[in-house]
């Protein structure tokens, strides 16, 4: 009788914790990366407690705001037809680009992928599945970033990625945490504006005038795949910042320099 009590006890006690810890992800504060956007070359800010948050664990969304050097980063979650002419628009310009992918981009369209790689372009960790990790344990999470990193290595024989960036932006503290307990950094984004969703045209001046409204140092921008605006935008826009005094530089620029100026 006092086994089977101590039996039930113990059963107990393992749902109540299991309930505990599946409350404690389902409630953590879940933030949607959002910001006021750049006017007249201003540096984007986002302030406090996301500022304290994101030094906490190196996540960084913009680099140097005193030098006119801007970070271009895309989303690739699936392929759309427009992405060749943004990896020849990249080449032509001598741009360096990271790409965040998605488990399913690799599969599906590993060709690009290999070109990718073969133009010198990093490839970021935008999860295997495109989940919401907020709703997800640290082993949970870490799986999605693993499993993607798994497949990268067997399609591309690149070891494994170290920046990652959440889907739709959403992510906590935990999340963070997370990321950096297994060797990644979080990357975010100052520039952005809607241009996921599939075929809807505004025409290339909706873009072009989205990243030039708001241009500013040390930017890191934003932008999906999927859209023929952004396609068609991407030349006149590489080339009306430059003529600006802007360059172009990698992730790997922005690290090296928030490491060495922490805290802009």
């Amino acid at each position: 009788m006092l086994k089977h009590k101590q039996h039930v006890i113990g059963i107990l006690f393992i749902i109540g914790v299991t309930f505990i810890s599946f409350m404690s992800v389902a409630d953590a504060e879940e933030f949607h990366w959002g910001f006021k956007p750049s006017r007249d070359g201003a540096t984007v800010e986002i302030g406090q407690p996301l500022e304290g948050l994101l030094e906490k664990y190196g996540a960084i969304y913009k680099g140097n705001g005193d030098q006119k050097v801007v970070y271009l980063t895309f989303d690739n979650g699936y392929e759309n037809g427009f992405t060749e002419s943004i990896l020849n628009t990249l080449r032509e310009e001598k741009a360096p680009a990271t790409f965040f992918l998605t488990g399913h981009y690799l599969t599906s369209a590993t060709d690009l992928v290999k070109t990718m790689i073969a133009d010198g372009h990093s490839i970021g960790n935008h999860t295997d599945g495109h989940p919401n990790l907020t709703r997800l344990s640290a082993s949970e999470m870490q799986k999605e970033w693993q499993q993607f990193d798994a497949k990268l290595k067997e399609l591309t024989g690149i070891e494994r990625t170290i920046y990652t960036r959440p889907p739709a932006g959403v992510f906590n503290e935990e999340v963070l945490k997370a990321g950096n307990e297994v060797g990644y950094r979080h990357m975010f984004w100052s520039i952005a504006f809607k241009d996921w969703i599939k075929d809807e045209r505004r025409g290339y001046e909706y873009a072009y005038n989205a990243l030039m409204n708001q241009l500013h140092p040390g930017a890191i921008i934003l932008m999906h795949t999927v859209a023929q605006d952004n396609a068609e935008a991407l030349p006149k826009f590489i080339q009306e910042a430059k003529k600006q005094g802007y360059t172009f530089g990698s992730l790997d620029d922005v690290v090296l320099e928030y490491e060495g100026v922490v805290g802009w």
